[in-house]
């Protein structure tokens, strides 16, 4: 069908919504738990119900029912470790849960972390491995296929279209919402995701096809780091025997329990050194090295701001400059006016007087 006029007001206006979410999210600085520790685990077995995922050989093999019990051997792994850790399934039986309530579970629960566990599939019977994604946005027309198929998992929910506001998986402009949505947990997202990869190198399935970025609604509402890993292909003969068999599914379930032990302990060690520098104030900004750019000025204030300052209502990607006797906050960086102006309106849905700036050796411009 061709994009008309209609849907692409439609899809802009989303596009909006979603950028202006994007600025109110908690922003993540150096750990990822409250008070930097990982205390609250969320595993998502994908698929499940009348959603089998992917299926081979008439439905001997069923996706739902690999990653559910990958996924509990998991759960079992870090609670044997970890007593003090809180570990969450968003399902733990054969039962269907919509692609949004996966991601507003572990939400609800405060988790730190949120790993869902998938099973790959492709035409090409050759084609095998394991791959983990983090949310964003890839051009390439492989992730996109993927995306595809696991959004498209929604049109089995009641009320799809309404409930993600026409949201077309099968549409690339849809697509449009990802590269606007900043993901704020994206460092420790990736990380985690590159410890699950270099894990999975030591088999049973060990061709690496590495960590990617794509529009993935599960992760998409995701207030916490987040990763979806597909764990091997179904359509492969040799991935497929060590998916189906108990010790394959154990051994892949103790890889990501390895990368999860690894990711916890830096996580840990990075709070750990941050508590050790607290006793030296710091400013709750960095002001701007001399040079030249566009910005959006969304206060003037007459001291500097606390980081958890109501005032900033939620937003910590901002500065300020020095002007006199005010301190002037200001929210992106553009390299020209127009660029900033694209993006005020988005801004003034929290800061109404914002209006747009340059900035030259350190000094405001209006």
């Amino acid at each position: 069908m061709p994009f008309t006029e209609k849907k692409t007001i439609k899809y802009a206006a989303f596009a909006l919504l979603f950028a202006v979410f994007s600025l109110v999210l908690p922003r993540t600085l150096a750990a990822s738990g409250e008070g930097g520790t990982i205390k609250t685990v969320v595993i998502d077995p994908g698929h499940g119900g009348h959603d089998p995922g992917t299926i081979w050989a008439n439905g001997k093999y069923k996706e739902k029912d690999i990653v559910l019990s990958v996924s509990l051997r998991l759960g079992s792994l870090i609670k044997q470790k970890y007593p003090s850790v809180k570990v969450l399934y968003t399902r733990s039986s054969d039962k269907f849960v919509d692609l949004s309530e996966r991601s507003y579970f572990a939400n609800r629960n405060k988790a730190d972390l949120f790993i869902s566990i998938h099973v790959n599939a492709t035409g090409t019977t050759s084609v095998t491995g394991t791959e983990t994604f983090v949310m964003g946005t890839d051009k390439s027309d492989s992730n996109f296929e993927l995306c595809k198929k696991e959004n498209s998992v929604i049109a089995l929910e009641d009320d799809y279209q309404s409930k993600y506001e026409g949201f077309d998986p099968s549409s690339p402009e849809s697509y449009i919402i990802f590269s606007l949505l900043q993901n704020v947990h994206l460092e420790q997202s990736l990380r985690f995701a590159e410890l699950i990869q270099q894990r999975y190198k030591s088999g049973p399935i060990q061709t690496n096809r590495g960590v990617k970025q794509g529009g993935l609604i599960v992760l998409w509402k995701s207030t916490m780091p987040a990763v979806l890993t597909e764990i091997g292909f179904l359509s492969n003969a040799k991935d497929r025997s060590i998916l189906a068999s108990r010790d394959g599914q154990a051994k892949i379930a103790d890889n990501i329990f390895k990368a999860f032990c690894q990711y916890k302990e830096e996580i840990e060690q990075i709070h750990g050194e941050a508590e050790a520098s607290e006793s030296t104030p710091q400013a709750p900004a960095q002001t701007d090295n001399p040079e030249e750019y566009y910005t959006i000025q969304i206060l003037s204030v007459s001291k500097p701001l606390a980081k958890n300052a109501r005032d900033l209502k939620g937003l910590t990607d901002y500065r300020y400059v020095k002007s006199g006797n005010a301190y002037k906050y200001t929210t992106g960086r553009y390299s020209s006016r127009s660029e900033a102006q694209k993006n005020l309106p988005a801004v003034r849905k929290l800061f109404k007087g914002a209006f747009v700036v340059k900035v030259k050796d350190g000094k405001i411009e209006i």
